[in-house]
C-alpha cells in the first residue's frame, strides 16, 4: 500500500527565511522517502537588526507576519498535514524574540520554536544523507548560516560528534566574530579530524549551493579546496555591484558569499579536507525528518 503526505518545514535564519513543503512516500516493505516539492525562500535578514541592535526591528516583525501569513496560504494550498517552524540564531539572541513569536502566533497562527545552537547541530546531523555519502568515509559536515555554523563529524555513516560555533556570515560581515571564536574553532576541528586518516567535506547553506551551481559540476562530483580557493579569489576581486552585475549573484547573495567561502575554506584547512561535496540538504531537510519520525513514534505511544 503507498501513502503520500505533506509535511512542512520553517526554518527562520539569520539571512533568509525558508518554506519546504516536502512529500512523505510510505509504501508497504521500503523505507519511507522524503522528496522535496516546494521551496521558498524569503531574504529577511534578521541578523542584521539582532548582531547590530540586539533587537528585531519594527519593520522586519511587520516582514516576518506577511511571510507567515504567505507561508500558512501556501501551506493550506499544498494540503500540508503538519508543519514546524524553528529559529535559530538570531531569533536565539533577540531581546524582543518572545515578543515577535508571539506577535506572529497572533497574527498568522503559526507557532515558532527557538532551538539552542546544540539542537540546531543535531537537527541537521540527522538529515538522510546515506544518498549522498560513502558508508566507508569520514567527513566533517559543515552548515553555514547567517548567525552561525553547525559543524558535525560523520565516520563510516555514523555521527561522532556536532557543535555549534557563533560564526556566521552576517556576523562576519559585521565584523562581530572574535580571533579566540575563529581559533577555538581551529583547535576544536583538528581535535576531533586529527585521527582520521582522510577526511572529506560535506558543506550545505546557500552560498555553497551557489558555488557549486556555478561550477557546473555534475551532483554527487566534488568542489577541489584549489577551486573554492580560486573562487573566493575571483569574488574578492570583484565589488559588491560588480557581483551583482557580473557575476549575476542576487543582492542578499553578492556579500555574504565571501565570508561563506571564508569559513569553508578555513574547515577543509584546518581539516586536511581536500574536497567538498555539496548535497542540497540542510535544516529545512532535518526538520521534515525530525517532524515525521515525532509523528511516527507518538502514534506508536497511542
Amino acid at each position: 500500500m503507498l501513502t503520500i503526505k505533506k509535511y512542512a518545514a520553517i526554518d527562520i535564519g539569520s539571512n533568509a527565511v525558508r518554506l519546504l513543503i516536502a512529500n512523505i512516500i510510505e509504501e508497504d516493505g521500503k523505507p519511507t522517502k522524503f522528496k522535496k516539492s516546494s521551496l521558498v525562500r524569503v531574504p529577511i535578514r534578521l541578523g542584521a537588526d539582532v548582531f547590530l541592535e540586539e533587537k528585531i526591528s519594527d519593520k522586519n516583525i511587520e516582514r516576518m507576519i506577511d511571510t507567515m501569513h504567505a507561508f500558512k496560504l501556501l501551506m493550506k494550498s499544498h494540503k500540508v498535514e503538519t508543519y514546524k517552524a524553528c529559529a535559530t540564531s538570531a531569533m536565539r539572541e533577540a531581546k524582543n524574540s518572545k515578543d515577535v513569536v508571539q506577535q506572529i502566533l497572533e497574527q498568522s497562527d503559526i507557532k515558532i520554536d527557538i532551538i539552542e545552537g546544540d539542537e540546531e547541530a543535531a537537527i541537521i546531523a540527522a538529515t538522510d544523507l546515506n544518498a549522498f555519502i560513502n558508508p566507508n568515509k569520514t567527513y566533517l559536515y559543515v552548515d553555514v548560516g547567517g548567525g552561525s555554523t553547525e559543524f558535525t563529524v560523520i565516520d563510516h555513516g555514523e555521527t561522532e560528534i556536532s557543535r555549534s560555533f557563533k560564526i556566521g556570515t552576517v556576523r562576519l560581515l559585521n565584523d562581530m566574530v572574535k580571533r579566540e571564536t575563529w581559533n577555538e574553532l581551529e583547535r576544536w576541528i583538528k581535535e576531533h579530524t586529527k585521527k582520521y586518516e582522510k577526511i572529506d567535506l560535506i558543506g550545505s547553506g546557500g552560498n555553497i549551493n551557489k558555488i557549486f551551481k556555478v561550477s557546473g559540476k555534475a551532483m554527487g562530483k566534488p568542489l577541489t579546496f584549489f577551486y573554492l580557493t580560486s573562487y573566493y579569489n575571483i569574488l574578492q576581486s570583484y565589488s559588491y555591484e560588480e557581483r551583482i552585475t557580473e557575476l549575476d549573484l542576487n543582492q542578499d547573495r553578492a556579500d555574504v558569499i565571501i565570508p561563506a567561502a571564508r569559513i569553508y575554506l578555513s574547515a577543509m584547512k584546518w581539516s586536511g579536507a581536500k574536497d567538498i561535496y555539496v548535497p542540497k540538504i540542510g535544516l529545512s531537510d532535518g526538520i521534515i525528518k525530525s517532524l515525521y519520525y515525532e509523528t511516527v513514534s507518538s502514534k506508536k505511544l497511542v
